[in-house]
Order: structure tokens, then sequence, then C-alpha cells
């Protein structure tokens, strides 16, 4: 099966970029998502500071190589799942901000997911330092 928009559907005029512009394109939107979750992303700014104080324990405690990466890991992926709830959350509204059965359901589930990645944190660092001792 071709990977082709569907008829009527119009190509983005940003898919035409390679190369180098490609590259400095994605950063440029990269910076502008950071920008825009933090200033209207009440939740993204928590789990930056969590991150901001956690990363640099996790490279300071006497764990090996892996730990630390598992612990460095867990911490990102919390930020990771943020930023994509909060993409979820942003085209939801954008949709519309009437109450829906399918639209709660999108934003419960973002969500639970959120909360799965920090349960993720607490139990990983668990086990890294139950494992040193």
């Amino acid at each position: 099966m071709e990977d082709r928009p569907a008829q009527g559907a119009a190509e983005s005029p940003f898919k035409g970029k390679t190369g180098l512009q490609r590259l400095l394109n994605a950063c440029r939107y990269s910076f502008h998502g950071f920008a825009s979750a933090f200033r209207h992303e009440e939740a993204f700014r928590q789990e930056v500071l969590l991150a901001a104080i956690l990363i640099p324990i996790a490279l300071l405690l006497n764990v090996g190589g892996l730990g630390k990466a598992l612990m460095v890991g867990s911490v990102l992926l919390v930020l990771i799942v943020e930023l994509l709830n909060s993409a979820v959350e942003a085209a939801i509204d954008r949709i519309s901000f009437d109450q829906h059965q399918l639209s709660k359901r999108a934003k419960d589930i973002g969500s639970a997911a959120v909360a799965l990645s920090l349960i993720n944190v607490a139990v990983v660092w668990l086990l890294v330092i139950i494992d040193k001792f």
C-alpha cells in the first residue's frame, strides 16, 4: 500500500524540506515545543523541576552506569509522556471545549500514561537503590 494522502487531502508544506534545512526546522520546532509546554503547562514545569533535582542526584549516587542510565531515563520518560499528553490535550481543546465522552477518554488516558511514567520512576529508583545495598 502506498504512503500517500487521501484524495483531496493536502500535503503539509513543511514536508518538502530535506537535509540541513529540515534538521534546523526540526530543532526550531522542538525548542518552540519545549518553550510552549513550559509556558502553558503547570504539570510540565513541576516535572522539569523534579528532573532538575533527580537527574543530578542520579549522577552523583554511587551506582553503576546502567543504574544511572535507568534512573535518568525513567525521569526523562516522564517529561516525554507529559509532552505527548499535553499535545493530545491541546489538540482536543483545539477541536472543541464542549464536553464529550471521547474527549474525556483521550485526556484521561493521557493522564494515566503520565501517572504510569511517574510510578515507573519510583519503581526504577527503588530497585536501583535496593540493589546497591
